[in-house]
């Protein structure tokens, strides 16, 4: 997703990629861990992050997934001792710009402006974890999925002849991660969809034939793809 110019992560970037060499990161690798002490923020440059949560039984919770140009930055700012909220794992291989955590405090807090962009981005992304919130409160475990893909295709979408192509590989059992339900139940409702015509699975990457079906199943209010994105 685009940036505007004078978003935290444009300026993050133009400040320290001068100071800060952009190191190459392998699929599969773990930045932090959820609880571990937090020393850096990170700019990705190229690749996509799955951040989430791990249950006490076992059970693996994605919480967002952010793809090019975002900044990650997991733990309560300013906060004496802080740690991570959340795990950090690379789904592809992955180009980033480490900051340690008081350079990039020091940063916005003698900088105002990067400090009114910190806060536009913050709000934004309080509005995004609320709305994500309500869909999965309000659409139980089916609705949640035909959200979650309506998600998908704002931050992953390309437009073909055959419908929006979710251009991110995706494993049932990893939407299911991403829907907080279990993949027995989110089988079924895609076999569903499938048999309505609504949606095809080809290589681990879905289609949405008709994103009219899911956005009436849901009550879509239509956000700005900002707001309604998985990132």
């Amino acid at each position: 997703m685009e940036k505007s110019s004078f978003s935290i992560y444009s300026m993050l970037v133009q400040f320290f990629q001068k100071k800060e060499s952009i190191q190459k990161i392998k699929s599969g690798s773990v930045l932090f861990q959820e609880k571990d002490s937090a020393q850096s923020v990170y700019l990705l440059i190229k690749g996509s992050i799955a951040l989430g949560r791990v249950h006490v039984r076992g059970k693996d919770f994605i919480l967002k997934i952010l793809n090019d140009r975002e900044l990650i930055m997991e733990y309560q700012l300013f906060k004496a001792n802080p740690h991570y909220q959340f795990y950090a794992k690379t789904l592809t291989d992955c180009e980033l710009i480490v900051i340690k955590k008081e350079l990039f405090e020091e940063f916005i807090l003698t900088d105002p402006e990067a400090m009114k962009a910190t806060a536009a981005w913050l709000s934004t992304s309080y509005l995004k974890a609320q709305m994500k919130c309500q869909d999965l409160i309000m659409n139980g475990k089916k609705g949640g999925l035909y959200s979650i893909l309506i998600r998908l295709c704002n931050s992953y979408g390309v437009m073909t002849e055959n419908g929006i192509l979710i251009d991110l590989p995706l494993t049932h059992q990893e939407l299911a991660n991403l829907t907080y339900g279990t993949r027995e139940v989110i089988q079924r409702s895609l076999k569903e969809l499938r048999e309505k015509d609504i949606i095809s699975y080809d290589n681990q990457k879905f289609t949405i034939k008709k994103m009219s079906y899911l956005k009436e199943e849901v009550d879509c209010q239509n956000c700005a793809f900002e707001i309604c994105g998985l990132d």
